[in-house]
């Protein structure tokens, strides 16, 4: 993936959020898609800009952001001029464009940057997910089935998920894969109602780093056949906890073996200090342990740029600190330049 090789001079100077939306504007995240009839008006990546606002301020509705952005007052200046809107999309611009955003694969190239600028592990990545839970009153299953929403307030397309420490939950689920070791960031990243079993959206975490790693990370509810061929194929090792008995068979014993050897364990242990963390500072730091949005297709996104907006606060921090630490020492010429 292309990127740019200079970072604008004021990102430093601007305040936090100022300075993720240069940093947006200037990685080559995603361009806009050849598309028959009419061009945007707007370019891709300003839209995602305005939607990185929208997650950040924790703005309700696209009618809110619109007035938001029309107040006038310095900090909505700077906001506009680094996205470098002259007028502000109208409210349906905002609900068209949101929608077709490629947030995933967004999250996606935001781990090549991380794995290319060698900021983090190139070995091992961990996968798992997280209950999140429905905002308003829950629906229960009697009334699910014969199709009855007995109070208003209720989020229709959320589904009841179990989760061993916390119990039922009716919610959604974010399915994630993070790096391990020294930097701990979300490498992929999905998203689904709180009923589809883990195993089942692997494939989506893994596919995107494919050939990159040589190891995945998870916890016994990813012991699953298809997956350890879903990760042959991509050139990785699954490693996760699995269980012998009398009649398992010789490809198996071998995972148990590695499993149980001292690589095996050594690899295995950087699970409980990796993800389950990061999926906590992903709800106190974006509030989402009780989502504030209802529909599955704004909860999605809603959830998915809390996860890109974490990996932007992250490496903005990585070249900020790249940068204080070349002013420091006053040895620019032996600093390793962070491309972005």
């Amino acid at each position: 993936m292309k990127t740019k090789k200079t970072i604008p001079s004021k990102i430093k100077h601007e305040s936090f959020l100022i300075g993720i939306l240069y940093l947006v504007g200037t990685l080559s995240l995603c361009e806009d898609a050849i598309r028959r009839g009419r061009p945007y008006v707007y370019p891709t990546i300003t839209i995602l800009q305005l939607l990185v606002i929208k997650t950040w301020m924790r703005i309700p509705s696209n009618n809110t952001l619109h007035y938001f952005l029309s107040l006038e007052d310095a900090n909505r200046k700077k906001m506009l001029n680094v996205c470098r809107l002259h007028q502000i999309p109208d409210r349906r611009t905002f609900d068209r464009r949101f929608k077709v955003l490629p947030i995933r694969q967004i999250i996606a190239n935001m781990e090549s940057v991380f794995l290319s600028e060698k900021l983090v592990d190139n070995t091992t990545a961990s996968v798992d997910s997280s209950l999140l839970k429905a905002t308003g009153p829950v629906w229960h299953k009697s009334d699910m089935k014969q199709n009855r929403i007995p109070i208003s307030g209720i989020d229709v397309d959320a589904r009841w998920g179990f989760s061993k420490t916390k119990g039922w939950i009716f919610g959604y689920k974010l399915h994630m894969s993070c790096s391990t070791k020294r930097l701990v960031v979300p490498l992929s990243a999905d998203f689904t109602t709180a009923n589809i079993a883990d195993n089942q959206m692997y494939r989506s975490l893994v596919n995107p780093l494919a050939d990159l790693l040589q190891n995945i990370i998870a916890d016994p509810a990813y012991d699953d056949g298809d997956l350890y061929r879903i990760s042959s194929e991509c050139n990785m090792r699954l490693v996760c906890p699995i269980k012998k008995y009398d009649h398992t068979p010789p490809e198996r014993l071998a995972l148990v073996e590695f499993y149980e050897s001292e690589e095996g364990q050594e690899i295995y242990q950087n699970r409980k200090i990796s993800i389950e963390p990061l999926f906590e500072i992903l709800k106190d730091t974006f509030g989402i342990r009780v989502l504030p949005v209802r529909g599955f297709e704004n909860v999605k996104s809603f959830v998915l740029v809390c996860v890109l907006a974490y990996q932007l606060m992250v490496y903005y921090n990585c070249v900020t600190e790249q940068e204080n630490l070349c002013n420091r020492t006053r040895k620019p010429k032996n600093c390793k330049a962070y491309a972005v």
